[in-house]
């Protein structure tokens, strides 16, 4: 099978078909299909209960549908993933997105063997699972829950972690496309390197890393490649694999390792994002008090970023909370509150996705029995402007742009 075609009408697809479409606002199905509206191509619906969503026909599932597909995007528990493979195979849909976390990053192997074993028997490709999605700018697809989708530009960004492209998109800055592995039970960096090699739109392309697989062929895929690559690692340290394994079940190898790898890909390694993308970064390290520090965080790359950064000063990170992207103002006050031990600082880290409350949020810091050891990392630009705002007015330390 050519995989190289595959990956491209994953990227270019004409119908897309959402299965766990959904008519209640913030649920994951319904910011699909609000996401999709401005999609080039035809969008199918599919939930076996609802007879019409966001002016459409529904379909109970894809089997119900006559015509082709050519990419499923999978939004549902993760326990009925197997099933829905079952059917797109049926259906015979080769390109899958799996939306849906509760796999191999909450130790749930058994089910992510489960999915590798269909990927294998009916030949499919498969972009995930527990995976942000993707964006194509050429065909207005924006599958993603970033709270702004950004404009057409020559930069490329795959990424393992997707609450990181919810901060970039934000940033004035064009894009070319963007895709989030996830797990990477299938397809990975390899792939899509080879995918935007290809892709006369993109001048750069831009790596977030806490693991990588196929070594050999990712070197191959990097050594090959005519655009530029830039790399940020996450995992440098101890404590920072330890948060790469709990985010994506990323087993990292010793930083060195990939140091060797990335030399040898000739690819250049960066300290963050912001250097890769020549943003003006800030410096919050001067307002760190001393070393006991908690991280809360709704970005579990943040988060692994972060905690790099702080085992490089003498303030060691002790915990880190991950609220994952679904997290809401309510969530960092429920953590917020239940927070025992006296850390001397704290370290609350929000990036604009679709369901966070950035103004809510910044309302909970300022009113906060913590207020004095917050340090607010409100990581964006064009969503969080009234949220920094907010914290300034209160006197909270913010910052929003860090890693």
């Amino acid at each position: 099978m050519n995989k190289q075609k595959d990956i491209k009408e994953f990227l270019n697809p004409k119908t897309i078909a959402v299965i766990g479409a959904s008519s209640t606002p913030n649920k994951v199905g319904n910011i699909l299909m609000e996401k999709l509206k401005k999609f080039k191509g035809k969008v199918i619906p599919i939930n076996n209960q609802i007879p019409i969503i966001s002016k459409r026909l529904a379909y109970k599932t894809v089997l119900h549908y006559s015509k082709s597909i050519d990419l499923a995007i999978i939004a549902i528990p993760a326990k009925f993933v197997p099933k829905i493979l079952k059917q797109c195979a049926k259906k015979q849909i080769k390109n899958i997105i799996i939306i849906s976390a509760g796999f191999s990053e909450v130790k749930n192997f058994k089910l992510e063997k489960k999915i590798i074993k269909l990927k294998e028997k009916y030949k499919l490709n498969i972009l995930g699972p527990n995976c942000f999605g993707i964006f194509n700018p050429k065909l207005n697809l924006d599958a993603t829950f970033s709270n702004i989708t950004p404009r057409k530009g020559n930069i490329a960004f795959i990424s393992q972690s997707g609450a990181l492209w919810s901060y970039i998109a934000d940033m004035n800055i064009g894009f070319s496309g963007f895709v989030s592995l996830g797990n990477m039970s299938d397809l990975n960096f390899a792939d899509f390197i080879e995918y935007f090699n290809k892709d006369r739109s993109t001048k750069k392309i831009i790596l977030y890393i806490e693991k990588v697989k196929q070594g050999k062929r990712f070197i191959e895929a990097c050594k090959n490649s005519k655009k530029e690559i830039l790399v940020i690692k996450a995992g440098k340290t101890q404590q920072g694999i330890k948060a790469t394994i709990s985010h994506t079940a990323s087993l990292a190898t010793n930083f060195e390792i990939y140091k060797g790898a990335f030399t040898q890909a000739k690819i250049k390694l960066k300290e963050s994002l912001a250097q890769a993308l020549k943003l003006p970064k800030q410096n919050f390290h001067s307002k760190l008090k001393g070393k006991r520090t908690l991280i809360i965080t709704n970005a579990g790359g943040a988060g692994a970023l972060l905690i790099d950064k702080l085992n490089q000063t003498k303030s060691k990170p002790n915990k880190l909370i991950d609220l994952l992207g679904t997290a809401k103002a309510n969530d960092y006050r429920k953590a917020l509150e239940r927070i025992q031990k006296d850390y001397e600082n704290i370290l609350v880290v929000l990036t604009p996705q679709t369901m966070s409350e950035p103004e809510e949020t910044a309302h909970i810091i300022s009113n906060s029995i913590h207020k004095n050891k917050i340090i607010a990392l409100f990581l964006g630009e064009k969503s969080i402007k009234k949220a920094v705002e907010i914290l300034k007015q209160n006197k909270v330390p913010v910052f929003t742009r860090v890693i």
